[in-house]
């Protein structure tokens, strides 16, 4: 919905990047809210916009949507990650694995298991770009990086593959961290 948005606005006008970013973040509430109303009671009862501001909440899901233009979903993650002390980050997708490039262009992209944040970054590179279609933004990447965290891109139709994720057991998936085991 993001993208179709975003290039909607732009067939229409010429929008800056903060007005492409802008639309990304309020597509991100509408989406947090109907995930929040989908738990119902287990969910505390307002999106976070803020990932700096820790909230005291007694349920059992917290959800967040956007926070502000030149930051992407993947870094508020990060640090929504930093503030309540957490690890690592599952970040749920349309692809199975991250590839050395887009399988659906290139014919000898290789599918990535593991991968140090170093050699993540060769691949995605540093500069945010709304809209851009990325495995994990890169200034997140860059975030995640210096604290020291894990991040697992896994494919989010697959609650099965979450499940095996969450109770640490054999998943698809591509795991980004400091040093490779």
């Amino acid at each position: 919905m993001c993208r179709d948005f975003q290039h909607a606005l732009s067939n229409i006008t010429k929008p800056s990047p903060n007005d492409l970013d802008w639309v990304g973040i309020s597509s991100t509430w509408l989406h947090a809210d109907l995930v929040r109303l989908m738990f119902g009671k287990l969910s505390h009862s307002t999106i976070i916009k803020d990932p700096n501001k820790k909230v005291a909440f007694k349920e059992k899901i917290l959800v967040a949507g956007g926070w502000m233009p030149g930051r992407s979903t993947d870094d508020d993650a990060v640090r929504l990650a930093k503030v309540y002390g957490a690890d690592c980050v599952i970040n749920l997708s349309n692809i199975n694995y991250v590839y050395t490039k887009d399988p659906r262009k290139f014919k000898d992209a290789r599918l990535i298991k593991e991968i140090s944040w170093k050699n993540f970054r060769k691949i995605v590179g540093n500069k945010w770009d709304p809209g851009k279609n990325l495995p994990f933004d890169p200034t997140a990447a860059k975030l995640a990086e210096k604290n020291g965290l894990m991040v697992v891109i896994a494919n989010g139709k697959n609650l099965g593959n979450l499940k095996n994720i969450l109770e640490e057991k054999k998943f698809k998936g591509t795991i980004i961290r400091s040093q490779i085991r």
